[in-house]
């Protein structure tokens, strides 16, 4: 067991630890443990807390917390924490909405993940990935199709005030790579978000001068101009961006695509990567700071006639060409026919997945959690994932 990890800093365009060494961050997030979505379970998108209102209704609010608890203790474990590691991953993204630390004051289960993480030597990034009133208006950040975190101050007050928690916290632990403030952020007016990311800067290091602070692109991490170069007084300072381009095809929105080949009406190979890829390390190369991947990643179709991998290979390619850090998206789903999927996959069509419908996924949870229970609650562990090889002999190659 490591007594604790090295602290990371961010140094120019380099990651380093204590020694000064360059420390390149590879990993996966932990999508839909902390923060539930609904294609993770192979239902419907829509907000977790819909979900959890209704499963309310039917089973009672003793039955939610029931639920709730042996969702969190089951679909992630310390064991899972050290498949990764033997995958040769140094780093996690944690996604987690605001309510599990707001509303459940959960923070235990934060806490038990970095205490994993420390045992198996590897970094983790704090992700929030749905802040007070919804960031942007997808089921993604737990949104009613609103995002009211722009305009209501008070959700942003909610927000600084929930960082210089966590901050304060975790100040002192140096298995946490760093923050990532606010995933996928959408405001109405871009000028507005450098403004919030200065204000999450002060009460962060108000009380933590210590560890790197992710700030992701305007537009779902994709427009990074927007933020410009960090202030001269803002130090330890990472942009993360998302690459989920061509996203029909990566999320299999239109079947069929192949890589290399013309999609969206683009011809998208290596070359056109390497370019999409090349105007953000001109900014990171102008700025002199760090790029992180926080999220990319594909739905797996077959080992060879659609091109997923020999994508998956190229865009790695790219990243290590241009020094990119990166989380990949994401760690275990039930398979199915759209979004990026995980590396471990549920494959069976259990009655709580129910693929032929005409309820599928979670909302099959309400009628059956009296009945299946503990056979649900046995499908969420990580044994009746099934590796998908292909996809952890490529990632392997490159963490």
């Amino acid at each position: 067991m490591k007594e604790r990890l090295s602290w990371l800093k961010a140094q120019g365009r380099y990651i380093v630890d204590e020694t000064g060494k360059k420390i390149f961050l590879r990993g996966v997030n932990l999508g839909g443990w902390l923060m539930m979505e609904g294609y993770i379970l192979h239902g419907r998108n829509f907000p977790a807390q819909q979900f959890k209102r209704q499963f309310a209704r039917v089973n009672g609010k003793k039955q939610l917390e029931n639920f709730k608890y042996q969702y969190r203790k089951n679909f992630i474990t310390e064991q899972d924490i050290q498949r990764i590691k033997g995958l040769g991953a140094n780093c996690l993204r944690v996604p987690f909405n605001y309510r599990l630390i707001q509303k459940d004051q959960a923070w235990h289960y934060l806490d038990n993940l970095i205490s994993w993480c420390r045992k198996a030597g590897i970094w983790c990034i704090l992700d929030l990935h749905a802040a007070p009133g919804a960031q942007n208006c997808d089921w993604h950040s737990d949104s009613d199709g609103r995002a009211l975190f722009w305009r209501e101050q008070k959700n942003q007050k909610l927000f600084l005030n929930l960082w210089r928690r966590i901050a304060r916290r975790y100040q002192n632990e140096s298995t946490i790579a760093g923050y990532d403030v606010i995933n996928e952020p959408v405001p109405e007016q871009a000028r507005v978000l450098p403004k919030l990311y200065a204000q999450v800067i002060q009460e962060i290091r108000k009380v933590d001068n210590r560890h790197i602070i992710f700030l992701e692109a305007h537009n779902y991490g994709q427009e990074l101009k927007v933020l410009g170069p960090p202030a001269k007084n803002e130090k330890n300072i990472v942009y993360s961006i998302h690459v989920y381009q061509p996203i029909n095809f990566t999320f299999n929105f239109q079947p069929q695509l192949r890589y290399p080949g013309i999609i969206d009406g683009r011809v998208w190979d290596k070359r056109q990567f390497f370019n999409y890829l090349k105007a953000y390390q001109a900014l990171a190369e102008k700025w002199q700071l760090p790029i992180y991947v926080g999220e990319f990643g594909i739905n797996y179709r077959s080992p060879k006639y659609y091109g997923e991998l020999r994508f998956l290979n190229e865009l790695l390619q790219a990243f290590k060409k241009f020094g990119f850090h990166w989380t990949y998206w994401t760690y275990k789903a039930v398979a199915g026919g759209a979004y990026p999927d995980g590396l471990y996959q549920y494959l069976p069509n259990s009655p709580w997945i129910k693929r032929e419908g005409p309820l599928i996924g979670w909302e099959n949870y309400y009628q059956l959690w009296k009945t299946h229970q503990a056979q649900i609650i046995s499908s969420w562990r990580s044994d009746k994932f099934s590796e998908n090889k292909h996809l952890t002999k490529l990632l392997s190659k490159y963490f």
